[in-house]
């Protein structure tokens, strides 16, 4: 470029103009200017002209030449690769030459666009940008300086990676020495723009920091007090990510890193404060974390505990003055995104009710959930959680005095941060705070009716926290009370206190179960009321507690007068939604649950349900087709549709049961499910294969004529890693077994392999493990030839596995399964015979025939070793194995 390129007044103008509109608010406007920024995007010189406006034309002011490199960013995001040589040399010598200017804007600016080219793949491509960055860190002047490191703090930021591959050379052995260096600057900002930088490199350990580790942590301790908040904050930042990297280095000054982290958890700049607290979130993951802290408890207590009131802002900001908002309609951006869970199929265990979920989803974040997520308050009830959960009961006497100041307190403010205390610390100190309960939830329930809606919203959370202990309670006492209350907070006229009210009461309903089948007309009527009530995004969530409700009382939903107040709004609701709408997610989950629920008495209102979920999986295929064949023309359709209405399909199947028959022959519903357990996305699979398992149980007819397509893609999908997949491929496949009989035999071998792996593996989920050994027998009960051979193999997994689920139709089949096997191959079990023996005594009453079996297999093997021999083994049995036995065998 040996002649320096000049604009053409007139297309610069052109471009100035453009720039002056789309500054403006109006969205028509908004719109023809990105159609015609796109038009000039076809000239190879357009982008010469918006670097110009902004490190050129000093005429202009600032933010039409900010906005004039940011639309330069958006087009080097999406165009870079086609840019003219010519065009990226003069973009980035321009960069470069005004990294310094004098306006924090236009550095700022400069900064974002040097960080986009270079994350382009432009770093090695670009192999000047690194050193001259640096050189200019040691300019004389300050803006030159705060600009270069504005730059390289955020390359440090997108592209960690690169600078730590050998793709570079490894810059970062010269650049970080040099930051370190820059810790001791005069200027708070640069100061601050040093640590920042090096604190991309310490989660990733990067070799070229672990290096310099030490003068690193002493630098961070020299800059513990700095005046600027922006500096404290990445100090704390930077100690909280060594907790978890370099414990080792920081444990010897532990101490005073504790006693540091006090104060800036009170720090008056919120974002140091809130940078601060992530430390004890952080050091309860740690083992060390109960030595290191035990003696700091009564320091740490009461500032965490302070940390959990509202702040004034908060408290604007969740118009905390507005008592009544139920009629104004949400604003759509609130309204988060849900995701479904697919359906698992699981076996039910002694002494529970439903399976419990492993998946912690009821953590703290059921409150104030639309401010800027994160916050002090948050952090802080988040730390206090953990902490219990470290501590235990030890934790109470530093909170118990703190709880009876604010509990009773007359502010409001600090009455509703002692609630939410309550509830942080309900999981782990419910031991300890049992003796206190019979007062305390007398005291929430009263708070239930406190005039200000934050206070309402939050012990409707806090009494969530304590439901299982409410629950083990005569209902009478407390349940009755609590769940009268409760359900005039779901009709609140504060639609923050609805949306806490009805999470709680969904809580609440997973604890009671059956306990609120004499309520179930009030609960209802409640409910129902709340339909007409309710804006959007509390709809939603109204959906999951009537889902919840069904899943707890199950069959004693099936009354004519509960299903004539539950089915019309819900139907009414169905009819309203378009296909598109994905508000179809939750009432199709809610759906689900109340036809398993309703059984024969949500017959009435089967077909169009069913009619539309066929529709759907059919549309959502079809889109996926489009756009697999055409991708330019057609978008990806959300499968998320198709795996809801699968859910929904086998909620029914498994409800209706036979009755579903006449749908499925008018449907070409099996045609769908093949292409659907083809699927690329394994939630697609997964929902196939649980609506297979459910059709074949209710109408094996119309699944028969098509086993010998699916039993191949089931085989495909035992695959472990996937484990839901797996999980119910192999569920469908048992089924299918029971169903098939003698003729299951040629499909026996694509399948039986990976199961006996499967069900050797280490660490294989309990669930996955019990359905692989009730498929396993299952096979073996229909075609004993074919799987008794391979009985060593499997049956001490088996046994241990299958000992401790409840007696059931599965459980039955499995174990006549493997008594007729063990008839077929007695020598296959010989070795494990003692887990065999375990796993008989395991039921409470099997059938006559099957006990029958049980029978004749241990007296068998009695008479065959001897009695001298019996003794000497059955000696080895822990007691209660021996007498139960004795009990129902008389071996």
């Amino acid at each position: 470029m040996e002649c320096e390129w000049k604009p053409d007044e007139q297309g610069l103008q052109q471009i100035l103009q453009l720039l002056k509109e789309s500054q403006s608010p109006d969205t028509s406007t908004q719109r023809s200017v990105q159609q015609r920024l796109e038009q000039l995007n076809q000239y190879p010189d357009f982008n010469n002209y918006l670097i110009f406006v902004l490190t050129k034309l000093k005429s202009e002011d600032e933010p039409t030449r900010s906005l004039s490199g940011l639309i330069l960013k958006n087009n080097v995001k999406a165009h870079y690769q086609n840019f003219p040589n010519g065009v990226s040399d003069f973009i980035k010598s321009e960069c470069l030459q005004n990294i310094g200017d004098s306006s924090p804007l236009i550095r700022a600016t400069v900064g974002i666009l040097i960080t986009t080219i270079a994350s382009k793949g432009e770093l090695q491509n670009w192999p000047e940008l690194l050193p001259k960055l640096c050189l200019l860190l040691d300019s004389e002047d300050y803006n030159t300086c705060e600009g270069a490191f504005g730059a390289l703090q955020k390359i440090c930021e997108d592209s960690a990676e690169i600078l730590d591959s050998d793709m570079l050379d490894r810059p970062l052995n010269i650049m970080i020495p040099k930051f370190l260096q820059f810790f001791k600057h005069n200027s708070p900002k640069i100061r601050s723009h040093a640590i920042a930088c090096v604190n991309q490199f310490i989660i990733s350990r990067t070799q070229a920091l672990m290096l310099h580790i030490d003068p690193f942590i002493e630098n961070l301790f020299a800059l513990a007090t700095d005046e600027e908040p922006e500096v404290r904050k990445n100090v704390c930042r930077a100690l909280v990510m060594l907790l978890e990297v370099r414990l080792d280095r920081l444990l010897p000054h532990m101490h005073n890193i504790v006693e540091y982290m006090l104060q800036r958890t009170q720090d008056p700049d919120e974002n140091v404060a809130l940078e601060a607290c992530e430390f004890w979130l952080t050091l309860a993951e740690q083992p060390v974390c109960k030595e290191v802290l035990c003696g700091h408890l009564s320091q740490l207590i009461p500032v965490l505990v302070n940390g959990m009131k509202y702040s004034e802002i908060d408290i604007i900001l969740l118009k905390g003055d507005i008592e009544e908002d139920e009629a104004i309609p949400d604003n759509e951006q609130d309204i988060r995104p849900r995701f479904h869970r697919s359906r698992t199929v699981a076996q039910q265990h002694e002494g529970d009710g439903i399976e419990e979920d492993d998946d912690e989803d009821d953590e703290m974040d059921d409150d104030d959930d639309t401010i800027s997520d994160w916050n002090l308050r948050k952090c802080s009830a988040a730390a206090l959680d953990v902490l219990a959960n470290v501590f235990r009961d030890d934790l109470l006497v530093h909170i118990l005095p703190l709880l009876k100041e604010l509990l009773f307190h007359l502010d409001w403010v600090v009455k509703e941060s002692g609630i939410l205390v309550l509830g942080a610390i309900a999981e782990g100190c419910m031991q300890g705070m049992i003796q206190y309960l019979p007062e305390l939830i007398p005291h929430l329930i009263q708070c239930l009716s406190d005039k200000k809606a934050l206070v309402r919203s939050i012990t409707c959370w806090t009494l969530s926290r304590y439901a299982h202990w409410v629950v083990s309670q005569p209902p009478d006492t407390y349940l009755k009370p609590l769940m009268t209350e409760l359900l005039k907070r779901i009709l609140d006229s504060n639609k923050r206190v609805q949306e806490a009210a009805c999470s709680a009461f969904a809580t609440l309903e997973e604890e009671a179960c059956t306990e609120l089948v004499p309520y179930l007309g009030f609960i209802l009527d409640t409910l129902v009321f709340a339909f007409s009530k309710y804006q959007h995004k509390n709809l939603l969530i109204l959906y999951d507690a009537i889902g919840t409700l069904a899943d707890s009382v199950g069959h004693h939903l099936n009354k004519p007068e509960y299903i004539q107040m539950l089915m019309p709004p819900l139907i009414q609701k169905w009819n309203q939604l378009k296909d598109e709408d994905k508000d179809l997610f939750p009432l199709l989950e809610c759906l689900s649950s109340v036809a398993t629920a309703l059984q024969s008495g949500f017959l009435p209102y089967c077909e169009p349900v069913y009619q539309r979920c066929v529709n759907l999986v059919q549309k959502t295929l079809a889109q996926a087709m489009l756009h697999q064949s055409q991708p330019d023309q057609y978008e990806a359709p959300d499968k998320d549709f198709m795996i809801v209405a699968l859910d929904l399909l086998s909620g029914l199947a498994e409800g209706l049961g036979g009755t579903i028959e006449q749908l499925v022959a008018r449907s070409n519903i099996l045609t769908l499910m093949y292409q659907c357990m083809q699927d690329k996305m394994p939630e697609v699979r997964q929902s196939s294969f649980a609506l297979l398992g459910d059709l074949t149980k209710a109408c094996f007819q119309h699944v028969k004529p098509c086993i010998a397509d699916f039993m191949p893609i089931l085989g495909t999908n035992l695959n472990p890693e996937l484990i839901s997949v797996c999980n119910n491929a192999t569920w469908a496949i048992g089924e299918i077994s029971i169903q098939m009989g003698p003729e299951m035999q040629p499909y026996i071998a694509m399948v039986l392999h990976q199961l006996v792996e499967i069900i050797n593996r280490p660490n294989t989920p309990k669930t996955l493990l019990e359905n692989t050994a009730i498929t396993i027998g299952r096979l073996g009960y229909v075609c004993p030839q074919e799987v008794a051979p391979m009985l060593q193999q499997f049956i001490r997994p088996w046994c241990t596995s299958l000992r401790n689920i409840r007696d059931n139709e599965e459980k039955d089949s499995a174990f006549r399964g493997i008594c007729t096997m063990i008839s077929v191959n007695p020598g296959g079990v010989v070795q494990d015979f003692i887990f065999f023996c375990d796993a008989v005594a395991s039921w409470v009453n099997p059938k006559d025939d099957l006990r029958e079996m049980f029978y004749k297999i241990l007296h068998g093997f009695k008479n065959q070793v001897g009695e001298e021999n019996w003794r000497r083994f059955s000696d080895q049995f822990p007691l209660p194995l021996k007498e139960r036995l004795a009990t129902f065998y008389g071996v």
